[in-house]
């Protein structure tokens, strides 16, 4: 597979995620207080909750189902009830196109 183009980055606002999907995979896309871009599996792993309507605070998501939050750098849960990780995927910036391979994790 190759990176496929998932939103513009002048689409994400701070501290705030989107839901994509790409090539059946559906990616929680956040851009952090920093402006740094992740990607993340969208689906909590304690319940088939979006993570994309969470809330992003610093560089974690949180569940608002169950407040299990997930670092947005290696896809841990910090807390309780959820404890399975979610997949992190590569993000490539190219100008303004947001780029995703969701057969690319990364290495965390």
């Amino acid at each position: 597979m190759t990176a496929t183009r998932v939103c513009a980055l002048s689409e994400l606002e701070q501290d705030s995620a989107l839901r994509v999907e790409v090539d059946g995979v559906a990616i929680c896309v956040v851009r952090d207080s920093n402006d740094e871009v992740h990607a993340i599996g969208d689906v909590c792993t304690h319940g088939d909750i979006s993570l994309a309507e969470g809330f992003v605070d610093g560089d974690t998501i949180e569940c608002w189902a169950h407040g299990s939050a997930f670092s947005l750098l290696s896809g841990r849960p910090l807390n309780l009830p959820a404890y399975e990780p979610v997949p992190v995927f590569a993000v490539t910036i190219d100008g303004d196109d947001v780029l995703i391979d969701p057969a690319v994790k990364k290495e965390v």
